[in-house]
């Protein structure tokens, strides 16, 4: 048998990578962080996204029903697949990490390092049937790694936040997704359009409680979560004289071409900053390349 063939034998019969479907939040890099190349990861919320509006096209269905395992955050992060049946088990890793009894939970739980060290817990968990025995070692390795390298960002974090005058360690932000940030460092968390509005609507009487309530808060900022900021944004910005801030905070999962440990990095940076604090980009950087390094 010529060498050609016999390597075209050799890979067909060679078993298939399983498929894994990360669906929100910052699952898909925890995902692809643990599984490296044994297994394939489709995700399918892209960077940026808004997950709370995901529309399920019909590529995404066919990943979900061919998926050996569905991991998704939960506490309904994406409305969309409340109603979808899939036959793989399907994996709420945020509500499993970090269990809540309230009503209405807010389900951004990793902006909390530790919390998102706990989700990179049941990652693990959940992917070691798929990944099978042959990559247990690597797997319980890099998901070490991972936690390590989420210690190192949740110390970084806290020294970053520190340098903020303790009178302007305030969030204010349109909607309630920082609150594991805030519970974590001592911040309080503002959201004013949650806070002040029902259903979204800016009422006069509204927008001026809202713009009492930040001129009121200390903050020397009004963070977005996109860019351009909304309508509705830059009309409180102008009310309260509180400028919006230059970079947006990414609520709901990675930032467009960035891993976690630079998005939550990024996060810090863009609130210690606009408050008048500092930032060391330096030891961010040498984060991100501890992850990059994990294989």
């Amino acid at each position: 048998m010529q060498p050609a063939a016999l390597l075209g034998l050799v890979l067909a019969s060679a078993p298939a990578a399983p498929s894994v479907v990360a669906v929100d939040g910052v699952l898909c890099d925890f995902t692809r962080t643990l599984v490296q190349g044994a297994a394939r990861v489709t995700c399918l919320v892209p960077p940026g996204a808004d997950p709370h509006g995901l529309a399920l096209k019909g590529s995404d269905r066919q990943a979900l029903a061919s998926a050996r395992l569905v991991l998704t955050n939960g506490y309904n992060l994406t409305p969309a697949l409340k109603r979808i049946r899939v036959s793989a088990p399907l994996v709420a890793v945020a509500e499993r990490a970090v269990p809540s009894r309230s009503k209405s939970p807010d389900p951004h739980v990793w902006h909390s390092p530790s919390q998102a060290s706990a989700m990179v817990d049941e990652a693990a968990e959940a992917l070691q049937p798929v990944l099978g025995s042959a990559n247990a070692a690597s797997l319980q390795r890099r998901r070490k790694s991972m936690q390590a390298v989420l210690g190192k960002l949740d110390s970084w974090s806290a020294q970053q936040i520190q340098t903020v005058p303790q009178q302007q360690r305030v969030l204010v932000t349109p909607h309630r997704a920082f609150s594991a940030f805030a519970d974590r460092y001592g911040i309080r968390e503002l959201p004013v359009v949650d806070s002040f509005t029902t259903g979204g609507l800016l009422r006069p009487s509204s927008l001026a409680a809202i713009s009492q309530a930040i001129r009121a808060s200390g903050s020397k900022a009004v963070f977005v979560e996109v860019l351009p900021p909304s309508k509705t944004l830059r009309r409180i910005s102008a009310v309260s004289g509180v400028p919006l801030a230059k970079s947006p905070l990414y609520a709901d999962g990675l930032a467009p071409g960035k891993t976690w440990i630079e998005t939550a990095t990024s996060n810090v940076c863009t609130f210690v900053t606009a408050q008048g604090g500092r930032c060391d980009q330096s030891s961010a950087n040498a984060l991100q390349k501890q992850w990059d390094a994990i294989q």
